[in-house]
This record gives C-alpha cells, structure tokens and sequence, in this order.
C-alpha cells in the first residue's frame, strides 16, 4: 500500500510541475516591475506600461487559475483511474492465487475426509502437523500428516551425535527442541554401540559410504528439494541422482506409486504382528507417518505388514517403507510420548527423524 502512495505522490509533482513553475514566473516579473513612488505625477507613457502589464498579470493570473482548476481534475480523474485499475489487479491477482490452490486444499480435504479428525495439530510458516489416531479393529496406532512448507523443517539426527550412539527419540526430540520425532532406520550391535544399518546420509554425506542394496534392504530419506526419496539402489550413482539430503536403510519397500510391493517371506511371518513404524508420501509430496501400538514383540500383537499396505492404500498414500519397529517404534509430538512403546519404554536407538517448528 506505501509503494502505491509513493507512486501517485510522485505523479501529482511531476503533473503540477509545470503550473507551479508558471505561477513562479509571474510572481518575479511582477517584482520586477519598476514602481517609482517618488514622484507624484507619471507620466501618461509610463501609465500605459503599467495598465497594460497589469492587464497581462491579470489575464495570466485567470488563465492559470483556469489551467489549475483544470489540471486538479486531470490529477483526480487521473488518480481514481489508478486507484481503480490497482484495485482490479489486485482481485486479479488474490483470485489465481486462490484458484491455484484449490486443487490442492481439495486434494487436502479428501485426505483427511479418510484419516477423520486430528486430535492434535501444529503450524507455522515452516510445517503443519496433524495427529490422528488409528483403528483398525485388529489394530490401533497413530497417523500423523506433515506438509513440509520448508525443506529444512525435517532432519536426520545420529543417538547422541555419534556413530555407535544411541538415546530415545524422546531426548533427541528434546535435546534438539523439536516439535515431533520417529525412530528411523534399523541398527546393528557391536562391541556395545549401536550401527545404523547399511546405507546411512546425514547432512547429504555419506556416513559410512555406500553400501548396494542387499537382503531386501531399502533407503528411505528425504531430498534436498524436501522429497521423501527410498527404494532399493545398487549405485551410488542412482542414489546420488535423487540429491539424499538425509536418511536410513531398514526393510521392505510397501508400496510404490501406489502398488504394494512384495513382501520378503521372513517378514511375513517373523514376526507375524509386530508395533511398526511407516513412512510414506502422497502425491502432492505431504508425509504420513504411521506408528502402531503393540503389547510385545511375539508377533501376537500390532499390525501385519500386509494389513499396513492395505491401510495405506486406502489412505491415498503414493510411496511407504517400513521403518524399524517392535521396540524401537516411537512417536513424539509436542514433547510427549503419543505411542505405547511395546518395552514399556523407549528403547535408545542410533537414528531419529525430527520435526521442527
């Protein structure tokens, strides 16, 4: 609004210029005239001069008042004409952005018309999280939406900041000051640390190097452009390709551009029912993450991952991969535990996905 009054101020002294610089002209011309008042008779000659200067002033003094008035109504005519072609393009404007948009608040809408009602939610011009829960009648557990405004809203962090680390999601969560976390990749034990397993990026470098794809092992991560990029790669190369800003290796792929992948043997049956933590994307690049309760790790208990592609189907998800679960499957949201971890506890972990305000 102070760009569009700078601007119709400026016009108004570029269109008076020339009246005010007219009224100047007469104003020193009639300085300029030589009244002699010390004699007390002029003579006729001189008394002409001035009548007909003074006639001149005069008729130049209406004229510029006609010029003025004039020149007034040009500048408000002139000024309303703005004022009213800002204000069309401006509805012009405010009405593609809304129209731009509505596919996608549309889109939004048939999302959540199938999750139902978040019962917690946050945003600011970073994210926006919605946290909704999960009944399956076989199951129960939690789905929470992300719409990443900015790339950088979602990080990987290492346990403690270290190779070989481990801590709960919950003080990764706190130690970071984020709003909301997941446990990520799977890990592997040794000499008492705990190892990311296989293919690991962290701040887009490799942590370990490169590993290929082997016994149905899958990357899950996000892109530098804010993409949840996974799948199985067998090159640095291919995986370099999709720019990994970060991310962790654990398995199966569930689904890919909407169709269920197959699931490896083992993991149909070992175990059968399992806590389980999920992350997927919809089509217009929103994130679901859904994390399911389960009492043990037994396989009597939670969600198959056969029953977790349905589900995610159902759900209009695009591309899912399973996280690591059982004990290691957490969910925080605004510095509470939102799940029931199976060990009663949160287990300490070596990768973490963070949210932040």
């Amino acid at each position: 609004m102070n760009i569009q009054v700078k601007q119709v101020n400026r016009f108004f002294l570029l269109a008076t210029a020339p009246f005010l610089g007219f009224l100047l002209t007469l104003w020193i011309s009639s300085h300029s005239l030589d009244w002699n008042t010390g004699n007390t008779l002029f003579e006729s000659q001189e008394d002409t001069t001035i009548v007909e200067k003074t006639r001149s002033i005069s008729a130049g003094l209406s004229q510029a008042e006609e010029t003025a008035h004039y020149t007034v109504s040009t500048i408000k005519k002139t000024a309303n004409l703005y004022t009213q072609t800002t204000k069309a393009m401006n509805d012009i404007v405010k009405t593609t952005k809304e129209q731009a948009a509505r596919p996608e608040t549309i889109y939004n809408k048939r999302i959540v018309s199938r999750l139902g009602v978040p019962f917690q939610t946050f945003q600011s011009d970073r994210i926006r999280l919605e946290l909704y829960k999960l009944n399956s009648g076989t199951y129960q557990g939690y789905a929470m939406k992300v719409k990443l405004k900015d790339a950088s809203a979602m990080k990987m962090v290492l346990g403690n900041d270290s190779l070989g680390g481990s801590e709960t999601t919950l003080h990764a969560v706190n130690r970071y000051g984020a709003i909301a976390g997941i446990n990520a990749g799977g890990f592997a034990d040794a000499g008492g640390s705990r190892y990311p397993l296989s293919t690991t990026v962290l701040n887009g470098n490799y942590l370990t190097g490169f590993e290929p794809s082997f016994k149905d092992l899958a990357f899950v991560g996000l892109s530098k452009s804010g993409k949840l990029i996974g799948g199985k790669f067998y090159s640095q190369q291919q995986l370099d390709q999709l720019q990994p800003m970060f991310g962790a290796t654990f398995v199966p792929v569930l689904l890919k551009n909407g169709i269920r992948q197959g699931i490896p043997d083992k993991w149909k049956t070992s175990p059968y029912r399992a806590p389980r933590t999920v992350i997927g994307n919809y089509k217009d690049d929103q994130l679901l993450i859904v994390v399911v309760d389960g009492y043990n790790e037994n396989g009597a208990s939670g969600a198959t991952l056969e029953e977790l592609q349905n589900k995610l189907i159902n759900l209009g998800v695009k591309d899912a991969y399973n996280l690591d679960g059982g004990g290691s499957s957490s969910l925080i949201f605004g510095g509470k535990v939102i799940n029931h971890p199976s060990d009663k506890a949160l287990r300490p972990v070596p990768t973490h996905f963070l949210f932040f305000k």
